[in-house]
């Protein structure tokens, strides 16, 4: 089997591995982007809550902080300058209870310690001048959030990786790889032989990054870490939706609560809830199925800051899950972009635990992982694959050499 060498393999065609291949691409690397699917945005990107993320709830100094600020910032400038339809609507996170006002206020400093300086504080009254069918003991107004279609976004970040010479190879899962001379040979497809050989392996895979790492040979470092899923419902409101901005409960464990999100066209959507699905769980196995008995909690919650919902006015939807690298009563876990700094390995990088706030930081995670390659080959510059570099993939694959 002839091998092809490229400079960058992407894996992955959900929203952050087209931004990464777009901005590796854009800086004229020679990139392919393998896909699984027959689609590219069919997996994590294509179920969640389009909603872009201000940057209020994460870790001063956490990736989850610094890359939603700056991809929020690049994620608008972007959809401004290319026609993806979005909308700057705000949105309103809510104490329901008047217990629960202090924890609105130490959200509000840690937004302002991320930078987010525009998040004001409201009381009652000034929230109910904005939506007055809220009821809350107060709120925090963020008017920098928004909603983005994204499937759009993904098919503006493919074109212009494209023109950037970037290739698309859909129906084409990595089912191994291993490091060979500077670079890595990487399977495709059922042929265990290695069919590319890549300066650099980047994996975006999503719910599939833990697993294809641990179908990776090379250090023991590259090992992936532990991850579990959690399921999330939607539920659609068959009524005419009195909000116009967002409405977000507090956060709570696993989650940012069951919220109010509006498409682009006003209509009301609820959700997502938390179901933390059983530990080792393979992706395959999983049911995206709505549960249409989650209704009356649903209900139940939403009535906490809109208490005239109508009865019996939410639908099921859809279903998301996503990957965590946390459990259940554990502090959430930092996104995880391991580059050869972390593990040793030249030309890997690897993205786990890639949930919320990823579509809205995707821009800017792209731009990292971008400069991270950038700065790994001023470090060590691109040396030239002699006459053994084909026989040094075929060996790292554990393929017998042809004659």
């Amino acid at each position: 089997m002839a091998i092809d060498t490229v400079e960058c393999v992407v894996v992955g065609a959900g929203v952050i591995g087209l931004a990464v291949a777009r901005a590796l691409a854009r800086a004229g690397r020679e990139t392919i982007v393998v896909e699984r699917e027959t689609a590219y945005g069919s997996g994590v990107s294509s179920r969640n809550s389009e909603v872009i993320h201000a940057g209020l709830y994460y870790p001063p100094g956490s990736l989850k902080a610094q890359l939603c600020v700056r991809g929020k910032a690049l994620l608008y400038a972007w959809c401004a300058e290319r026609g993806v339809p979005h909308r700057r609507c705000g949105k309103l996170v809510v104490a329901t209870e008047p217990n629960r006002v202090d924890e609105l206020r130490r959200l509000q400093a840690t937004a302002h310690r991320n930078g987010v300086t525009d998040v004001a504080w409201l009381d009652a009254a000034q929230a109910r001048s904005l939506e007055p069918a809220l009821r809350c003991a107060a709120a925090l107004w963020s008017p920098s959030s928004g909603i983005v279609d994204s499937h759009a976004l993904m098919t503006s970040l493919l074109g212009d990786a494209q023109s950037a010479g970037a290739v698309l190879a859909l129906a084409s899962p990595v089912t191994s790889a291993a490091p060979a001379g500077r670079g890595w040979a990487v399977a495709v497809g059922e042929d265990p032989s290695p069919a590319l050989h890549a300066r650099w392996l980047v994996n975006c895979a999503g719910l599939g990054a833990v697993p294809l790492a641990a179908a990776f040979r090379g250090p023991a470092a590259t090992r992936p870490p532990r991850q579990r899923f959690a399921k999330g419902h939607y539920f659609s409101l068959n009524a005419r939706s009195p909000f116009t901005h967002l409405v977000y409960p507090l956060p709570d464990d696993g989650g940012l609560g069951v919220h109010l999100t509006l498409d682009l066209a006003g209509r009301g959507r609820f959700g997502p809830d938390v179901e933390w699905l059983p530990e080792g769980l393979a992706e395959r196995d999983l049911d995206y199925a709505v549960d249409a008995s989650r209704a009356p909690a649903f209900d139940a919650q939403v009535r906490r800051f809109w208490p005239d919902l109508p009865d019996d006015a939410l639908a099921p939807a859809y279903t998301g899950v996503r990957p965590k690298l946390h459990g259940p009563g554990e502090p959430a876990a930092d996104f995880r972009i391991d580059g050869p700094d972390a593990h040793g390995a030249d030309g890997l990088v690897q993205l786990f635990g890639i949930e919320s706030p990823g579509l809205t930081a995707s821009l800017a995670i792209a731009e990292r992982v971008a400069a991270m390659v950038a700065a790994a080959d001023r470090t060590r510059p691109a040396a030239h694959d002699g006459p053994g570099a084909i026989a040094a993939v075929r060996g790292a694959m554990g393929v017998e050499p042809r004659p």
